[in-house]
């Protein structure tokens, strides 16, 4: 039997990494990772920053993808010592799926919507579908504020296509709780609406112009800017990118989701500033620049690379918050 298993073990992973990579991995950098990854002892040992950087900078071979991410994990955890004050219960995976869940019509609802042409999950409660349904109803038990929120799907899909499930579903309680990805899945949606403020006080810094033209036809980020941040762009774009935007996401973190948005809409701006009302401007956005060729989404991961923001960021926090204040006051 076992030799049944690791032929349609490979079968799988073929499938899974069914999608065209983006910054192609040149043999040097495939064997920096191949040395990073079987370093002996390598979850207690603290890697270069800088090293791990360039690395993913030049490239992140897909085929040893989930690994790395599984890795960067190791060394967010080295690096943060103290784990975050929101930790979950430490229920096994196995314990979780015995469980109910009072979240199943909504996540069988989805199931179908999620990447619904990538073969792995096209098939209709096939393999594919039924893993995701399971790290989604192990989640929802585990987590009960968040339970099951619309996108989640989409990430805990990203990482299936990367591990297997239970190690996806080990990542996915990563990105949620350690990366503080699940704030923004809250039910009030408090969170998304700071952080819609905060990538339009942004683009108010980096480009004005296309602030302004935006402004002027009433086109506020959360029209076309939401999906991005609830589903780390895996709704909309093509899979070789989003896959490079989780690369950074786990080496950097979420403030690299508010890049890659600025990123994108700062070199579309002379395409968007030619339409000239509201529907045709966001269709441009929510249609059109997913669409970008190989050659622009290289350049866009490039530039998150050089970006820094989180002064910026944690600024317009505060400022949202003031505002808010000063809101009820005058109320």
């Amino acid at each position: 039997g076992s030799h049944m298993a690791s032929e349609n073990d490979l079968l799988n992973k073929r499938l899974k990494l069914d999608y065209e990579e983006i910054t192609p991995c040149l043999k040097e950098v495939t064997t920096v990772w191949e040395k990073m990854l079987s370093t002996p002892g390598r979850s207690k040992i603290k890697f270069d920053m800088e090293k791990m950087h360039s690395a993913v900078g030049q490239g992140v071979p897909r085929h040893h993808r989930g690994e790395i991410w599984k890795f960067l994990a190791e060394q967010f955890h080295l690096k943060h010592q103290f784990p975050s004050k929101q930790q979950p219960k430490d229920v096994p995976y196995k314990e979780l799926l015995k469980q109910l869940t009072s979240q199943q019509h909504a996540i069988l609802i989805d199931l179908g919507r999620t990447f619904p042409t990538h073969p792995y999950f096209s098939a209709q409660l096939g393999a594919g579908q039924l893993s995701l349904y399971n790290i989604l109803k192990a989640y929802s038990l585990l987590d009960q504020e968040v339970g099951y929120c619309q996108g989640l799907s989409f990430v805990a899909g990203i990482l299936l296509l990367h591990m297997s499930e239970e190690e996806a579903f080990k990542m996915l309680k990563f990105l949620m709780f350690d990366m503080g990805l699940r704030k923004q899945y809250r039910p009030d949606m408090i969170i998304l609406q700071i952080q819609m403020y905060q990538l339009s006080r942004l683009l108010h810094d980096y480009h004005r112009d296309l602030y302004n033209h935006l402004e002027e036809h009433e086109i506020g980020p959360s029209l076309y800017a939401a999906p991005w941040f609830l589903t780390m762009f895996a709704s909309q774009f093509p899979l070789g990118f989003v896959a490079r935007v989780f690369d950074m996401i786990f080496l950097q973190g979420t403030e690299v989701i508010f890049k890659v948005a600025l990123s994108l809409l700062g070199s579309h701006k002379p395409l968007i500033l030619q339409h000239e009302n509201l529907e045709t401007i966001v269709d441009f956005i929510k249609s059109t620049l997913p669409n970008l060729g190989l050659v622009q989404m290289e350049k866009t991961i490039n530039q998150v690379f050089e970006m820094d923001i989180a002064k910026q960021l944690q600024a317009y926090e505060v400022e949202y918050h003031v505002l808010q204040e000063e809101l009820i006051d005058s109320s």
